[in-house]
């Protein structure tokens, strides 16, 4: 089975601080929730901020405990400090062909590319190999970043299995954007992450493929926070998840 959880998180403690402006942190204790270590399917999140709220949602595919983040980074005891988990089930068997939920996704907006405009030194050396290998090129404006998501879900395109409507006039739009850099260990080139949270309403073009596109996430830098993508009911209906 698979779960989706909520996660109040208190940014005045100290692991809460922690867990909020480290990624690959919040990726380690995320992964300690689960009974059954190493953790071989992969796990989804994101992160929300609101002025005066925290939270993290989290796909799993067993049901979690997350009683060790509550203690040290949540509100034990308090009301409205307990996470939710919720069985995910319902939602899958929802998504059939033409059905339009509104949605939300965090993404990193990157492409592959083997002629960047401006490659950087190390994208040069990859470049100059005899691979020939692509180098990963972020869009870092918020016009760019539309035109990425509308190049994978609009028009004839629909690489997550849902289209977001005609690209003259889509149904979705960047509600947060930010560029986080930060080094994972001593030694090792840094990760640059371009982020954008779209926002909007999609339709259902291919049942199967939009399952996967739930259950595995969409785009790249999936461990940080990237590729989960969470539904309503379209039209201003109750929340069906998340």
């Amino acid at each position: 089975m698979t779960y989706l959880s909520s996660i109040p998180i208190n940014p005045l403690r100290k692991e809460g601080q922690r867990l909020l402006s480290n990624r690959q942190r919040m990726h380690a204790a995320l992964l300690g929730g689960m009974a059954v270590q190493p953790v071989k399917g992969r796990i989804l999140w994101r992160l929300e901020t609101a002025e005066h709220s925290s939270r993290v949602l989290i796909l799993t595919r067993s049901r979690p405990n997350w009683d060790h983040i509550v203690e040290q980074a949540g509100w034990p005891g308090a009301d409205g400090g307990d996470p939710k988990v919720a069985d995910y089930s319902p939602l899958l068997r929802m998504v059939v062909r033409g059905r339009r939920f509104t949605f939300r996704a965090t993404l990193n907006t990157v492409s592959s590319s083997h002629n960047p405009s401006s490659a950087t030194a190390t994208q040069e050396k990859h470049l100059a190999a005899p691979s020939r290998r692509a180098v990963h090129v972020g869009e870092r404006t918020a016009s760019s970043q539309i035109s990425w998501f509308l190049k994978r879900a609009a028009d004839e395109h629909d690489q997550w299995g849902f289209t977001v409507g005609r690209s003259e006039s889509p149904t979705v739009q960047i509600i947060g954007r930010s560029h986080e850099r930060f080094t994972r260990r001593r030694g090792e080139p840094p990760v640059s992450l371009n982020l954008a949270t779209f926002e909007g309403e999609l339709q259902v073009t291919d049942p199967e493929l939009m399952t996967r596109s739930l259950l595995e996430g969409i785009g790249k830098a999936k461990a940080y926070g990237c590729g989960l993508i969470t539904l309503a009911a379209a039209g201003g209906a109750d929340v069906v998840v998340g």
